[in-house]
């Protein structure tokens, strides 16, 4: 028995669900002694699986199936060898092109650790209890100043609430403005993972197609004119990376006024233009304070720092502090305090300046490896910034075929129909593009799913 076999033995045992994630699995001296083959054999196989992710070595405690492995579907996986219909695991954290993830390679880790050695030793005895429920204040300043500069914007301190990202923004600007029935509004396409947040938690949720000029506010006031909230990501919209164009902003900005409804402005990527043309966030436009205005660090910095934002509108400052008090527990302050500092000291603004050449530059790589690896297939509408393609299909095949066979290869890409809620639909990969280093990675990357890729055009 080769290594080969051993690998696609467990490989197949976890497929179909009988090891699960968490589960040990034997010493390879043991598994040797077993299967009466040598001890190079089990580990050879032990290591394809652990680079893989499906098994993660503990030293002493020993071997396991990765705790963290999610498996998509299993209820279609025979004790056959797996074929083309099989749902592979889904890794989040592993692979590459994934989306959002910021430029690992490019975060300045040296500065980062010597600020948080200062903050950790300049903690006070008065700091370890609870932290406040709005944020930390020197934080909330910073993210002040930082937005009345960048974004053009006119915010206090007071304005700012500390969250943990997205999410918790969503949750929280319902749960205190919105009454159980009232009418939110979403783009469609969206951004996938807030469209099944809203299904959850707004009950009276509808969808408004974008197009290129960003969302259609004509087919917003034609049939939803008496919606409460409409969710917006105005500078480039999730997943099109379309910007809303000006008239539609004010188009947008009348009807909010009018109608004393309120505009949620996502400005998740905002900061990653590649021209002069800096395009304004839709809330510098807002004379009538009915955009409340969210961002988050995850994207600009890193995911699991966790630390997001939203703008409270004046009239609404108490209704927050009230609600928030019941609601929300603060976040733990040693982040909050580090990333204060990093802000306050200009990093932030140099580590952003520093990614925007970056990202132009791996934007660039990619295309130009997507294009040499599969001549004709896509077509491209690019935009001004942001940290992700979508490489719209030209031809007669299903996106999501398509996503799962990279995926199957590791290649984290998701199908663009997934993200539309309405019937009307436009095909295509969202791909990311940040942690691209070199045309040559790109072409690497992209090198195994090349024929496979064609034989399923053919089909």
């Amino acid at each position: 028995m080769g290594y080969k076999e051993i690998y696609a033995r467990y490989r197949q045992q976890i497929l179909a669900g009988h090891l699960k994630p968490g589960d040990r699995v034997p010493a390879i001296r043991v598994l040797a002694s077993e299967l009466q083959v040598a001890r190079k054999t089990v580990e050879t196989a032990y290591e394809i699986l652990i680079g893989e992710g499906y098994f993660v070595s503990q030293g002493a405690k020993g071997t396991r199936v990765n705790p963290s492995l999610r498996l998509a579907s299993t209820a279609s996986v025979q004790t056959s060898a797996p074929s083309r219909s099989i749902s592979l695991p889904v890794i989040e954290s592993k692979g590459e092109l994934r989306l959002g993830i910021p430029a690992l390679d490019g975060f300045p880790h040296k500065k980062w650790l010597l600020i948080s050695g200062k903050a950790a030793r300049s903690l006070r005895s008065e700091e370890m209890l609870i932290p406040p429920v709005m944020g930390y204040q020197p934080l909330r300043e910073a993210i002040a100043s930082y937005l009345n500069i960048s974004r053009g914007l006119n915010y206090q301190p007071e304005q700012i609430f500390i969250t943990s990202g997205y999410r918790a923004n969503l949750r929280l600007i319902l749960a205190v403005l919105a009454q159980p029935n009232d009418k939110v509004l979403f783009e469609d396409p969206g951004y996938f993972f807030g469209q099944q947040l809203l299904k959850r938690i707004a009950p009276n949720l509808h969808y408004v197609p974008v197009d290129r000029q960003g969302m259609d506010v004509d087919y917003l006031q034609r049939y939803h004119a008496d919606a409460r909230f409409a969710i917006v990501t105005p500078t480039h919209q999730s997943p099109l990376a379309v910007s809303l164009s000006l008239p539609r902003k004010h188009q947008l900005l009348a009807w909010a006024q009018q109608s004393g409804s309120w505009i949620i402005e996502d400005d998740y990527d905002g900061e990653f233009h590649y021209t002069r043309k800096v395009i304004p966030a839709l809330k510098s436009l807002d004379a009538h304070d009915r955009v409340i205005y969210t961002g988050t660090f995850s994207k600009t910095m890193m995911p699991a720092m966790r630390i997001g934002y939203l703008v409270m509108p004046q009239e609404t400052l108490a209704r927050f502090s009230e609600l928030g008090e019941i609601l929300e527990t603060g976040l733990p302050l040693l982040p909050q305090k580090i990333l204060a500092q990093f802000l306050s000291e200009g990093h932030f603004y140099r580590h952003i300046k520093k990614m925007r050449i970056l990202y132009q530059q791996r934007r660039r790589m990619l295309l130009e490896a997507i294009e040499a690896s599969f001549p004709g297939l896509f077509k491209f509408e690019l935009t001004d910034g942001g940290m992700h393609i979508v490489a719209f299909l030209q031809r007669g095949i299903q996106d999501t075929a398509l996503a799962a066979l990279w995926r199957r290869h590791e290649l984290c890409v998701r199908p663009l129909s997934g993200w539309y809620a309405q019937t009307q639909k436009r095909y295509g990969l969202v791909i990311g593009y940040t942690n691209i280093q070199s045309f040559e990675q790109a072409q690497n990357i992209l090198q195994p799913v090349a024929a496979e890729t064609l034989a399923l055009m053919q089909s």
